[in-house]
C-alpha cells in the first residue's frame, strides 16, 4: 500500500487514518439542487456522472482506558460484481485490513466500533463471507455502538432510505450480542463524545475528540466533502435537507469560532479541513492532514 496513512498523538489519544478503499456516487445526487455547472468546477465526474469518493475511517487509541476505537469501516467485501461495477468499488487503492496492518494492528485488537450510521458504505466492513460462504465478524472482540434513534431507522427504514440498509450488514450486528445503543451526546470516555445530527438520517452521530485544546470532529455525511461546506450544498441523499441546513449552520459557526478540525470520511482529496467564515459565508481550508494537529 503506497498511500500515506498518517497518525498523530493529541493528549491521551493517538489518531490513525484508516483508508478502506474508494468508490463512486452520482454527482447529481451528491450535490442535490446545486447545478452541475457549479459542482463540476469542484470535482470531475466520469462518463456515468459519478464522482470519486473516499471511505476513510478513523482509529482512536486511548491511553486513558487502553481502548481502540474504530469509527466506521467502509463498504466491505460482500458486494457482488454487479454492485461493485455500479459503485466502482476500488480496494486496490486501499483496504481496511491493509490499513490496520500498516499501523501495526489486527482486527481482533479493535475493542469498540462507533458507527456514525448504518448506510452500506459506513458499516459493510463489519462482516465478510469466508471461503465456505459463511458470514463472519471481522472484529470478533469489538462492541458496536449505534444511536437508539438510528437503530430504529435502520431496522424500519422508510421507502426512500431502505436501499441504503443491507440485511447482511444489519442483522449480524443485531445478532452479535455486542450491540450497545446510545443516546444523543453520549460520552465514550473523557475527551471522546458524540454530536448527533438528524438531517442526513435520524441519529447520525459524529464522534468528537477534545484534547490539547483542540477539537476534532468526524464529519461523516454532514460534510461529505470540502465542497459541501457552503450552506446550500446539501446532498440529494439527505432525508431532511432543511434540517441539514440548520445543523450545518450551527456546527460550522462553532467550528469557525473555535477552530475545529473536521476529519473527512468521503473527501477523496482532503483528509482534514478547517472552516472560515467571512461576510456570512463559510469556506473550507483544505489540504490538511492529521499531521496538522501535532503539538
Amino acid at each position: 500500500m503506497e498511500i500515506d496513512l498518517s497518525q498523530v498523538t493529541t493528549g491521551p489519544f493517538t489518531l490513525y487514518t484508516i483508508e478502506t478503499g474508494r468508490f463512486r456516487l452520482d454527482g447529481g445526487a451528491m450535490f442535490g439542487v446545486v447545478p452541475k455547472t457549479l459542482w463540476a468546477r469542484q470535482v470531475e465526474a466520469d462518463d456515468k456522472n459519478r464522482i470519486p469518493m473516499a471511505m476513510r475511517s478513523l482509529l482512536v487509541h486511548s491511553e486513558q482506558t487502553g481502548k481502540l476505537y474504530l469509527i466506521d469501516n467502509g463498504i466491505g467485501t460482500k458486494f457482488d460484481e454487479k454492485y461493485e461495477a455500479i459503485y466502482q468499488v476500488d480496494h486496490q487503492h486501499s483496504n481496511l485490513l491493509g490499513s490496520l496492518s500498516h499501523h501495526g494492528f489486527a482486527p481482533r485488537d479493535i475493542t469498540d466500533i462507533i458507527f456514525t450510521h448504518l448506510h452500506f458504505d459506513h458499516c459493510g466492513g463489519t462482516t465478510f463471507y469466508d471461503e465456505q460462504g459463511v458470514l463472519q465478524h471481522t472484529f470478533p472482540r469489538a462492541r458496536y455502538y449505534v444511536t437508539t434513534s438510528h437503530w430504529e431507522t435502520a431496522r424500519h427504514p422508510n421507502a426512500r432510505e431502505k436501499a441504503s440498509f443491507f440485511d447482511d450488514n444489519i442483522k449480524p450486528i443485531q445478532e452479535s450480542g455486542r450491540l450497545t445503543l446510545v443516546e444523543d451526546g453520549h460520552i465514550y470516555e473523557e475527551g471522546l463524545s458524540s454530536l448527533v445530527v438528524n438531517g442526513h438520517t435520524l441519529g447520525q452521530q459524529l464522534p468528537v475528540i477534545k484534547a490539547n485544546q483542540q477539537t476534532v470532529v468526524f464529519a461523516a455525511d454532514l460534510l461529505p466533502t470540502a465542497s459541501h461546506v457552503p450552506l446550500p450544498w446539501i446532498m440529494g441523499y439527505d432525508m431532511r435537507p432543511l434540517r441539514t441546513l440548520e445543523e450545518k449552520e450551527d456546527i460550522l459557526n462553532r467550528a469557525a469560532t473555535e477552530g475545529w478540525f473536521f476529519f473527512m470520511e468521503h473527501d477523496s482529496r482532503n483528509e482534514v479541513i478547517q472552516v472560515d467564515k467571512k461576510n456570512e459565508k463559510f469556506t473550507a481550508r483544505t489540504g490538511l492532514t492529521l499531521d496538522d494537529l501535532a503539538d
